[in-house]
């Protein structure tokens, strides 16, 4: 696949940064790009016993050979990128931003944290980013070419993509959030501030529809979503912890909140970013007897149930399968 797309397909937490770790080392992508909106979204890696929790730079880092890219659709805040380029050792000469991209300032920040409507009733993670991509509306928002301190990092992203494009190289390009948190196909107005399917990933990073090859929509075995908003069949914190389903936004640290599998909302998100693959993670946690399984064969039988029903109901093949924390703990059915 010369270009593939990572997208979520439920509320974001979906795995993601996984999913596009695993591809990175297995598939070895001249680039990975992110996408989406800022650092709003966290992405986790657990790579040879070490975390990496990721908000800027793409999870494609832990291929060493990998350019990092951020595109510029995306909004940074220079704090956040400066201080995970530190906290993970890397090669600055591996980080390109594009010159257009958005900054996050702190007066975006104590605008979100003094407003009660985000604060309370959206229950936004209070990053900065609603609020920078409101002044980027105006015209009136910073970005990256303007800041000193970002000069080294300063590129033309979609030249980089399209000049790898003609060579025939791999491009990974890594979504955030989910498909329904998005500004428009999302349960506004419990959404982030832009739009986070496919076309507008791609759109973030200057890649048009005919370049892409494959689209990888992500669904954890069961749903969960952080903050407020609607959320079908959703258990109560009792049900969650008796399931074993507890986890905490890697962003915010709040509980996320839980349901089982919905087939109906994959079967919009598959429409919605016309998917080529789907991607499961978190099989483990529903199926706790497949946790560390790498091997298709292996499964139990009502794991494997459990996906042909979603291949045969979606109509999409499950080609990547997740059934633990290591990024190397996948079952590759491509």
């Amino acid at each position: 696949m010369p270009i593939g797309v990572v997208v979520g397909g439920f509320f974001g937490d979906e795995g993601k940064g996984s999913v596009v770790g695993y591809l990175a080392l297995k598939d070895k992508p001249e680039i990975c790009v992110r996408g989406g909106v800022g650092p709003n979204a966290g992405h986790t890696v657990l790579y040879n016993g070490k975390e990496y929790k990721l908000r800027q730079i793409p999870s494609g880092l832990i291929y060493e050979k990998c350019r990092l890219l951020i595109g510029p659709g995306v909004l940074v805040n220079p704090d956040v990128l400066f201080d995970e380029i530190k906290k993970y050792s890397v090669d600055p000469s591996r980080v390109g931003i594009d010159k257009h991209t958005g900054i996050i300032r702190s007066q975006h920040i104590e605008r979100e944290k003094k407003s009660k409507h985000l604060k309370e009733e959206i229950q936004s993670t209070l990053t900065g980013c609603g609020e920078a991509n409101v002044d980027r509306v105006r015209r009136i928002l910073s970005l990256a070419k303007d800041i000193d301190s970002l000069a080294e990092y300063i590129v033309d992203v979609p030249e980089e993509i399209w000049r790898a494009i003609d060579q025939n190289k791999l491009v990974l390009i890594e979504g955030t959030q989910g498909t329904f948190l998005s500004l428009y196909h999302g349960t506004y107005p419990f959404v982030t501030s832009k739009d986070v399917c496919a076309s507008a990933i791609c759109s973030d990073v200057g890649v048009g529809p005919k370049d892409v090859d494959d689209v990888i929509v992500v669904f954890k075995a069961y749903v969960t979503r952080v903050g407020a908003g609607p959320l079908l069949g959703e258990l109560s914190k009792e049900e969650i912890e008796e399931r074993g389903w507890t986890e905490y936004g890697t962003v915010t640290g709040r509980l996320r909140r839980a349901a089982p599998f919905s087939f109906d909302l994959a079967r919009r998100a598959i429409k919605l970013n016309s998917a080529t693959q789907i991607a499961i993670t978190k099989l483990d946690v529903v199926f706790p007897e497949t946790a560390g399984v790498r091997k298709w064969d292996k499964l139990s039988d009502r794991a494997k149930k459990f996906i042909l029903e979603i291949e045969d109901t979606l109509g999409v093949p499950v080609t990547i399968i997740r059934t633990g924390k290591e990024v190397l703990d996948v079952i590759d059915r491509r």
